[in-house]
């Protein structure tokens, strides 16, 4: 779940989760997009200076968590589990409803 940025002089920047892309268990949907995704936020803030839609980013993360969604890696036992395509759909969920929050 860890963003991460290698930033150069400037806005220059990359930009992914400290794990990497995890190749080994792509297009199974059991990969956790949530460090990719702040990562995203951290792109928007740091390079783009786009901090309202950063905090949205981060904002949507928050809620989803808070509503009990996670991915294999975070269920508990008995919890249900979601896929990373629906992570990825109820994170843009919820920026969508902060965007219409004008928040």
């Amino acid at each position: 779940m860890l963003p991460s940025a290698s930033l150069g002089a400037g806005t220059l920047g990359v930009y992914e989760p400290i794990h990497g892309s995890a190749p080994d268990i792509a297009g199974q949907g059991i990969a956790n997009p949530l460090g990719t995704i702040l990562s995203t936020a951290l792109l928007l803030r740091h390079s783009l200076d786009m901090t309202t839609e950063a905090e949205a980013v981060e904002r949507a993360v928050d809620e989803v968590l808070a509503a009990g969604h996670r991915t294999a890696d975070l269920v508990e036992p008995g919890q249900p589990r979601i896929g990373t395509a629906e992570m990825g759909d109820l994170i843009v969920e919820g920026i969508r409803r902060t965007e219409k929050r004008g928040t």
